[in-house]
């Protein structure tokens, strides 16, 4: 379905190497993706060369940017259909990955895809709130992912509960983040984290891509993440 040669030559350019199981693996990814598609809405991108850069080489933004140790265990919260998760794990195996999204049917999707791509991962059907309040998830993971269109503040206090002190979040974003970033300071450091590094390139054919990098500083208070209807109606910040 897709071809394998323009998305090496994408995920090189970001500086990772695509050895020929891994280009097999994201090429069953995509076709196994859109079969799904036309039974729940996973995308509204299903052109090959658009999946190669807006969900895959979008996805290995993070290898190009954030050095993640071997073994590191890394959390995607809402995960979708797998991105950034799924596709981190088929460029880097060693990772221990955790899918978790509170949508049942979408990480029905994501067990057979890693199963056809004979992946392991967790599969995690919770809301973010609850798990990050479980005794089982809550501060355990060296790296969360999020790439969400939710404000900055929110994503922190729904991520940064799962990740260890010392480890990172990284909150993928398509825009200029500037405000965003200066309006969730407050809240980040709250929770126990602190503005890192903010990351930009350029995507290509799909612009400019932003990953900003929160440091866990500190465990986050008993407190948070809150209930989502709190989290909705008073924003930290």
């Amino acid at each position: 379905m897709i071809d394998h040669s323009y998305l090496k030559d994408l995920a090189a350019l970001l500086g990772v190497f695509l050895d020929d199981r891994a280009l097999e693996r994201f090429d069953l990814y995509a076709q196994k993706m859109c079969d799904w598609n036309e039974k729940i809405n996973l995308t509204a991108i299903t052109d090959p060369r658009e999946i190669c850069v807006k969900h895959f080489a979008d996805s290995l933004s993070v290898l190009a940017k954030v050095e993640i140790p071997q073994g590191a265990k890394l959390i995607d919260v809402g995960t979708g259909a797998g991105f950034p998760g799924l596709a981190l794990k088929i460029a880097r195996p060693d990772l221990r990955v955790t899918l978790l999204d509170s949508t049942k049917k979408k990480l029905t999707v994501l067990e057979d895809i890693s199963q056809t791509l004979e992946l392991e991962v967790e599969l995690l059907h919770k809301r973010a709130e609850e798990a990050g309040q479980s005794g089982d998830y809550r501060e355990k993971f060296d790296i969360a992912t999020a790439r969400a269109v939710a404000n900055l503040a929110v994503l922190s206090e729904y991520c940064l509960p799962f990740v260890r002190v010392g480890g990172r979040f990284l909150a993928m974003k398509s825009a200029k983040t500037q405000e965003e970033l200066t309006g969730a300071k407050k809240a980040i450091g709250l929770l126990g984290g602190s503005v890192e590094t903010v990351h930009t390139l350029q995507l290509e054919t799909a612009g400019e891509r932003t990953i900003i990098e929160l440091k866990k500083t500190s465990p986050t208070p008993a407190p948070y993440p809150r209930p989502s209807a709190k989290i909705a109606r008073f924003p930290l910040g």
